[in-house]
């Protein structure tokens, strides 16, 4: 039997043993439940933890990777062959992503994956009795959503982490969602869901990308350069596997300055270390961190695959984008997004990189305060989002 351990915080309560006095004294409890097939839906369900607490301090949160918190030995192993799927074979991904596209996964196959991964998932919630449950994938989303049909009363909370809202995310027991865009509101519309139960919040980012860091002690803290930066994110899906690529990046050392983020991809990490191409004073090469608002601030232009979280990351801090080969799918269906609103572009070929790269020594060398130079997007994001948005919508439900 699974085992959680709470503090009740009131030995008088505990000795009168009355369930009403315990939920009349104790915090309100909020479970987000998330998956590890990529870090986006974790990240967002992070993100809404520390953003519920800080801005409603009488509230307690947990995050949890479901999958992994139910199997640990059996999960990674799971995760692994994804992104071995997503990285070599993104196509296939794709098909799969588009059969499924306008329906949920059918009652068989629900009651698969809630008996044969997520059988437990009512005793975790009989343990940690939370008020409100939010889901940031659709895996606990259809789970809960289960549960939900066979008598669960806690509200469900559903957090849609892409600018698309694929098949699988839908369900009829749904409280709340929360979308990104009104394109998303108006495809679950589409789907059946009511209006009034989609609020459009935008997707939740960390609070620390809505703040402005001081950009000489980041450069201090890295050893940077005052200079041109771009930042380059998502070696760990297979960035750097294309040889192209890399060159036709690295070739503007002399001019640019590369801060190379490669998450926990340390094998990639340290044959680019190894790599003499890559030992050079206007390249820094970093494994995790949890910095990149940071280094954000001190960029000029972000290469990366378009994931949601990091698009929004990008699109908070103003920073223009060039997209790099999206899979199949979501990835996509971002990219379009971005795209249409003027937010980025595609890396076509290495003749992109190169466009980009002179438009940016150009403006350098027309302004001397580098800290200034940030080519403009067509809308301010913050008219768009309200960091606390989609903290409020989970409130409202609460109360």
């Amino acid at each position: 039997m699974l085992q959680y351990r709470y503090k009740k915080g009131n030995v008088d309560l505990i000795k009168l043993g009355t369930r009403l006095g315990e939920i009349s004294l104790r915090k309100k409890r909020i479970l987000l439940l998330s998956e590890g097939f990529g870090a986006g839906h974790t990240q967002a369900a992070q993100a809404l933890s520390v953003s519920l607490r800080q801005y409603y301090p009488g509230l307690t949160t947990r995050v949890i990777e479901l999958g992994a918190f139910l199997h640990p030995t059996l999960f990674p192993w799971i995760f692994n062959a994804y992104r071995r799927t997503v990285s070599t074979k993104p196509h296939l991904y794709g098909k799969l992503y588009r059969f499924q596209y306008m329906k949920s996964l059918n009652p068989l196959t629900q009651l698969a994956l809630h008996r044969i991964l997520y059988s437990q998932t009512d005793e975790v919630i009989r343990q940690l009795r939370p008020d409100v449950i939010v889901c940031t994938h659709p895996f606990p989303n259809l789970v809960v959503s289960r549960l939900k049909k066979s008598g669960l009363s806690i509200p469900l909370c559903t957090v849609i982490t892409d600018y698309d809202a694929h098949g699988t995310w839908v369900s009829s027991e749904v409280n709340r969602y929360m979308v990104s865009t009104a394109e998303v509101k108006q495809k679950l519309v589409n789907r059946g869901i009511p209006a009034d139960r989609i609020q459009i919040t935008g997707i939740p980012i960390h609070p620390s990308f809505w703040q402005h860091n001081n950009r000489e002690e980041i450069r201090l803290q890295y050893g940077l350069k005052r200079m041109p930066t771009v930042l380059v994110m998502g070696g760990g899906w297979g960035l750097f596997d294309n040889d192209l690529f890399m060159d036709d990046l690295i070739k503007w050392r002399e001019h640019i300055q590369l801060i190379i983020c490669l998450g926990r991809n340390e094998r990639t990490l340290q044959q680019l270390s190894n790599d003499p191409r890559f030992q050079h004073p206007h390249i820094k090469l970093l494994g995790f961190t949890k910095e990149i608002d940071k280094l954000m601030d001190v960029s000029h232009l972000l290469i990366t695959k378009p994931g949601g979280i990091t698009c929004t990351e990008g699109l908070v801090k103003g920073i223009p984008m060039l997209f790099y080969k999206p899979i199949p799918g979501q990835e996509e269906e971002n990219m379009q997004y971005f795209l249409d609103q003027g937010f980025g572009e595609p890396i076509i070929s290495g003749q992109t990189i190169d466009v980009r790269m002179r438009q940016m020594i150009l403006e350098f060398a027309s302004d001397q305060e580098i800290d200034g130079i940030r080519p403009s997007l067509q809308s301010n994001p913050d008219d768009n989002y309200d960091p606390r948005s989609c903290s409020q919508a989970i409130i409202e439900l609460l109360n």
